[in-house]
């Protein structure tokens, strides 16, 4: 079986192996036909608007269908669905009037069609066009790679008869075998895919990239050039004959790439178009994208066959085009499948020049937060299922917050819009809050005119036990960010500074312990007691500065409050409210963080006592001193 390796692709046309002139030929051969017999031509046939005259006894020694209409009537016509209308007429009476007739893969298609519609089988004639045709198809069009596929596109105009005669069938079953040997081939002598993927993986996607990738392959450029109702049953046949996935996907991809995603296909369609060139082209692709998103691979296998660009570019295309429901479907299902392997940077924006209004309420945005919301509502049904919830979730709330963060620095887009956006992932199904807490800060600084109560309510959302050291770092010297959340910021930096010093000293005495126990003395060279301690994050002389101010800041704020209370007392008051920054009512409580059980209601700055007051005060010193030390550090 001849392979397509190294080869040209064959250009379909006109048979190089029959007469330029088939008319001619049977003109002269009718001729010859009378002069030797001595009889006239004595039957008319009308085929295709032509008018055939014939002798009686070639037909009807080698037709069945002649044999019985000739019985009544010498005139006899043809009806319009007739198989490849005169000219295969034409050739098959070339044969009758014993003619030798070359068969090729250019004609055999047609041959086979007319030869079933007349019934020239063997009944009527030994070794006759039925037999000869299918012999033709069987030990040559379908032991070659080229020949298959010339047939197969001579197949088209001759539908639906080649359909039932399985002529269709049988060439789509042959190049799918021919085309699982090419990959096991190169497989087998290298030991390596023959098909890779990874020149595309965690890149944007770009069709002129693609169309290389798929032109390095002669078999897949073939079967992307294939009509897509021949290319979609070879699929299914490659699929069937046991081609793995990751071979048959990125045939998938490639296809889609050419017919779906290509604007020069589509800039083609319109200039080439009889009438309306953009509603034309326009069907033609919806007709084929709805085709592919049924090809594309099942759940458990869709992120490993086809790079993950992929999928957005077919949803950012299927927005542009009225594709059905059911498809719009099928394709977010696909890629709520694969989301967890998706970028930031993979997720659809709207472009400028085709944005009109708010990000927000942009087409790509809320399909993508459609998209999400599914994506979660399947992973929180998992887990009400008493199965463990995977990593993926935390993967996707980080991609989500990134995506976020750019839309965030949208002018137009309204807090109520920006909280629905937060909201799409629940805040405790985040694992960091750092992206979070980058997209809050960067929508306080594109929204500078919020009141202090909706910088508060947006602030709310980010949990400080879930930032990293260094975005607490950043926290407590952003002027954007309310008392509280810096007040958080910092408790959480004492305590993890105290849990490290603790660490270290427990390592250290641990050292010291088990020195003694050996020598009964420590060495000059023993281990200092931070060694080995977890490294911390210092701040660089511009932090410091920055930190050590906000720190005055919080502690002038807090001898304010302090006087506040003293003044309370004095005045016998038997409980009070402490404003907060921006004069609101803060007497709603929350609850309080780490140890500090009572003192300080981080939601709302509310003071339980005066001696609450002065324990938080002598935090904030000891703070800036454990700064000052840092800073002391640097400088050195």
């Amino acid at each position: 079986m001849e392979s397509p390796k190294g080869r040209i692709s064959p250009l379909i046309g006109s048979s190089p192996y029959s007469s330029p002139n088939i008319a001619l030929l049977l003109r002269r051969r009718i001729l010859s036909w009378t002069r030797e017999t001595k009889l006239e031509p004595s039957i008319s046939v009308h085929v295709g608007g032509k008018i055939f005259e014939l002798h009686k006894a070639p037909l009807i020694s080698k037709c069945g269908y002649f044999n019985k209409a000739l019985q009544n009537s010498s005139e006899i016509e043809l009806p319009e669905y007739f198989p490849g209308g005169s000219e295969s007429f034409e050739m098959v009476m070339l044969f009758m009037y014993d003619f030798p007739l070359t068969i090729d893969p250019f004609n055999v298609s047609a041959l086979r069609c007319v030869a079933d519609f007349l019934e020239m089988t063997e009944e009527y004639h030994p070794l006759n066009l039925v037999e000869r045709s299918d012999l033709y198809l069987n030990q040559v069009v379908f032991q070659n790679w080229d020949d298959t596929l010339i047939v197969l596109q001579k197949c088209i105009p001759l539908i639906p008869v080649s359909e039932e005669l399985l002529i269709v069938s049988r060439c789509v079953e042959s190049l799918a075998f021919m085309a699982c040997m090419e990959i096991l081939e190169p497989e087998r002598k290298t030991n390596r895919p023959a098909l890779s993927m990874q020149g595309l993986t965690g890149r944007n996607w770009n069709c002129e990239i693609v169309k290389e990738i798929a032109g390095q392959d002669l078999w897949i450029k073939d079967l992307i050039a294939l009509p897509f109702e021949f290319f979609k049953q070879i699929i299914g046949s490659l699929r069937r004959q046991g081609m793995r996935e990751k071979y048959v996907g990125p045939v998938v991809m490639f296809y889609a790439n050419k017919w779906v995603l290509s604007k020069k296909t589509h800039k083609f369609w319109e200039e080439t178009s009889e009438e309306n060139g953009i509603e034309d082209a326009n069907t033609k692709v919806i007709t084929i994208l709805e085709g592919i998103i049924d090809l594309l691979p099942l759940e458990e296998k869709a992120g490993t066959a086809i790079p993950v660009a992929f999928y957005f570019a077919l949803l950012l295309r299927s927005l542009s085009l009225n594709i059905r429901e059911d498809s719009k479907i099928k394709l977010h299902e696909k890629l709520v499948s694969i989301l967890h392997l998706a970028r930031h940077s993979d997720f659809l924006l709207p472009e400028k020049r085709n944005r009109s209004g708010s990000v927000g309420s942009s087409l790509e945005v809320e399909t993508m937060e459609r998209i999400v919301k599914m994506y979660v509502a399947g992973k929180r049904k998992i887990g009400s299922k008493g199965q463990t919830p995977l990593r993926d979730l935390s993967v996707v709330a980080d991609s989500w917050d990134q995506y976020i963060t750019e839309i965030a620095s949208d002018p137009s887009l309204g807090i109520e819009r920006f909280v629905q956006l937060i909201e799409v992932i629940p805040t405790v199904d985040r694992e960091t809050h750092d992206h979070l807490y980058e997209a809050i800060t960067t929508y306080l600084l594109e929204h500078s005119g919020l009141s202090s109560e909706q910088k508060t309510s947006l602030c709310n959302y980010i949990e400080c036990r879930k930032l990293s050291h260094e975005t607490c770092v950043h926290a407590v010297q952003n002027d954007q960010m309310p008392l509280r959340l810096i007040v958080q910021a910092l408790f959480l930096q004492q305590l993890h500074t105290h849990q490290a010093l603790k660490d270290c000293s427990d390592s250290f005495r641990y050292m010291q312990s088990s020195e003694l126990a050996v020598t009964g003395t420590l060495t000059p060279n023993s281990a200092s007691p931070f060694d080995g301690c977890p490294p911390s994050t210092s701040l660089s002389n511009k932090e410091y500065e920055s930190a050590s101010f906000r720190i005055q800041a919080l502690e002038k704020e807090i001898i304010s409050l302090k006087k506040s209370l003293q003044c309370e007392n004095s005045a016998k008051v038997p409980s009070f409210r402490v404003m907060g920054l921006d004069g609101s009512n803060t007497s709603k409580r929350r609850k309080p963080l780490g140890q500090v059980k009572g003192c300080v209601g981080f939601g709302s700055m509310t003071w339980g006592s005066q001696r609450c007051a002065g324990r938080i005060l002598k935090l904030f010193r000891r703070i800036g001193l454990l700064r000052k030390g840092k800073g002391k550090g640097m400088r050195k």
